[in-house]
Parts: structure tokens; sequence; C-alpha cells
């Protein structure tokens, strides 16, 4: 499929790179228009169904978060192109699906367009069909550590696992909630073969507990309680092979 695309650079010189980068190199892009900033930008994204961004972090009259507090709600996929590393973190959390330093390498390009590329593909396969999680169905238990010794938990009574610095609250099904003293990584090891999935830094949820997933805001996941739970780009492309 081909990825309708938009380069958002203040930069002449530099978006003439990208776009012949991109022209040469990336096959699936369709590039269907540039901007030099904020304003123009939000006129492309739109009057235009786009599927990914190339954005520059630093332009005139805003920047790539000011952009995209704008847009709201977007099914496009972003990819940040900036000199300045110290912005990946920033990246990460406004939910990018890849983050390119200048100057821009072309194998990482590649790998950008075809991560995206990736997503959509999956995404669009998803629609408007009837599906069943592909999860492996079986039973287990976990322990907690408490004051006087140790609880015993079914894995299956387990909603989703939220990250709390070097703790991890759990919480059930029966609205209860447990804070352990483990890392959320601790618990990703421990119950992936249970049906359980990283969707974001801060979050490993049951996904046989999703009952929706949405492309708004870069991705998110509605769960049997209601509960919404953002994806992380760096995490769609693997929540989807559930879905498969």
């Amino acid at each position: 499929m081909k990825l309708k695309t938009i380069i958002v650079e203040d930069e002449e010189t530099s978006r003439e790179i990208l776009r012949n980068y991109l022209t040469k190199y990336c096959p699936k892009v369709d590039i269907v228009g540039e901007a030099a900033n904020v304003d123009e930008a939000l006129v492309l994204i739109r009057n235009h169904e786009l599927d990914l961004v190339f954005l520059d972090v630093e332009m005139p009259k805003g920047n790539a978060f000011d952009l995209l507090e704008q847009v709201g709600d977007r099914s496009f996929e972003t990819v940040f192109v900036t000199a300045y590393n110290q912005y990946a973190m920033d990246a990460l959390n406004t939910h990018a699906s890849y983050y390119l330093l200048k100057p821009v390498s072309i194998d990482e390009l590649i790998k950008a367009v075809d991560y995206v590329s990736e997503i959509k593909t999956k995404e669009n396969a998803l629609d408007n069909k009837v599906l069943t999680a592909h999860t492996i169905d079986k039973q287990g238990k976990i322990t907690i550590p408490v004051q006087d010794g140790f609880e015993v938990l079914s894995a299956q009574d387990i909603l989703y696992c939220k990250a709390d610095d070097n703790y991890t609250e759990i919480f059930l099904k029966n609205d209860e909630k447990k804070l352990v003293s483990k890392t959320l990584k601790f618990f990703q090891d421990a119950l992936t073969y249970f049906g359980f999935a990283r969707v974001h830094k801060s979050y490993l949820v049951n996904v046989n507990e999703i009952t929706a997933y949405k492309k708004g805001k870069g991705g998110s996941v509605v769960l049997s309680s209601g509960k919404e739970v953002m994806v992380s780009a760096s995490q769609k492309a693997n929540l989807l092979t559930y879905f498969q």
C-alpha cells in the first residue's frame, strides 16, 4: 500500500533532502504536500487523509508538540526528524512511530517507513472484520509479596498492570488494586505466556479483555472495564499481531 505522506520542515534544504531520499529509496511513500510551519501543516492535515507525517520538532509559530496537540485525534503515524536528540523521550511520549536524527540516515529512514507500513497494513487488514484474539488460553497463577508472606493471583483475573517507578499497580477484574514492589518488566516476563501484551512503557494489558482498538491520538485500546489505555507507536505492530 502507498502511504499518503507530508513533510513538515521549516528548512527548505532539509525538506529537499528528505523529499529526494523518500522518492529514491522509499517507493511505499506518496508525498502529497509539504509545510514550513505549524499553520501550513494544519491545513494539509485537515485537507488530506494521511498515513504518515514527517515532522521537524522546532519550527516557526510553534513546535511539533504544539501541532499534534492542535490536531487532536489522528489516524496518521508520525516520524520525528530533528538535530536535537534530547527530544527523544518527548517523541516517544507523543507516540511518534520513529525518531530520526539529522543528518538523516537512509537506512534508518527506510526502517521508519517500513515500520509505519507494517502498522498501517495490519490496521487496514483488521477493519470491518469479526476478530478473535490469538492468545494462549492457559490458566496460570503468579505470587505477589505481601507484608506477612505472599498472595496468589490467577493471571486471568488481572485486567492490566501499570508501572509506578520501581513498583507496579495490578488492577483486577473485581476492581481491586494491588501495589507490588516489582517492575513492570518483571510482570511482562511473567505474564506474556498467558496473553498479556506490553502496549506502552507504563502499561501491560490482558489481551483477552480488549474490547476495542482506536486509531485516534496515535492509538489506544479499550478494556472490558471501560478503561482506555494508550498504545505507544513502538508497540502497535506487536499488539495488532494478536488480532490477525
